[in-house]
C-alpha cells in the first residue's frame, strides 16, 4: 500500500459467499471468475518439496510412471503464478495452457539472454 486515507463513508457488507466467489476462484491473489486450468509437471527431484504445498484448494495432483508430480488447478492471472513457476526453474513444466507456457518460456529466454550478454 502506498497511499492509505480514511473515509467517511461506511464500508459495504459483502457476504462471505460472495467474497469467496471473487476472491477463491483462481490461484493466487488475483481475483475474478473466468478462470483457466494450469498443469505443471515436476521432476521426481522436485516432487518431494511441492507435494506439500497447497497451491489451490481445487488442485488436483498424480505422480506419472517416472514418479513426476503433475498439478492441475485453477487460475485467473497469470503473473503471480508465472513467479511461482519460475522458482522452480528447470525441475517444472508448464503442460497447459499453451499461453501460460509460451509466457514463462519467454521469461525463461530473457533471463538467459541475460546471462549470455554478461562478460
Amino acid at each position: 500500500m502506498r497511499d492509505v486515507k480514511s473515509l467517511s463513508t461506511k464500508a459495504r457488507n459483502v457476504s462471505e459467499k460472495k467474497l469467496d466467489q471473487e476472491l477463491s476462484g483462481g490461484y493466487g491473489i488475483y481475483a475474478g471468475e473466468k478462470t483457466r486450468m494450469a498443469k505443471l509437471r515436476f521432476s521426481a527431484r522436485e516432487a518431494q518439496w511441492v507435494a506439500t504445498e497447497r497451491w489451490h484448494p481445487e488442485q488436483q495432483f498424480y505422480y506419472d510412471r517416472e514418479g513426476r508430480y503433475i498439478l492441475k488447478f485453477p487460475y485467473s492471472q497469470d503473473a503471480e503464478l508465472i513467479m511461482d513457476i519460475l522458482r522452480h526453474g528447470p525441475y517444472v513444466e508448464v503442460l497447459s495452457p499453451k499461453s501460460l507456457r509460451d509466457r514463462v518460456y519467454e521469461r525463461l529466454t530473457a533471463a538467459a539472454e541475460t546471462y549470455q550478454n554478461k562478460g
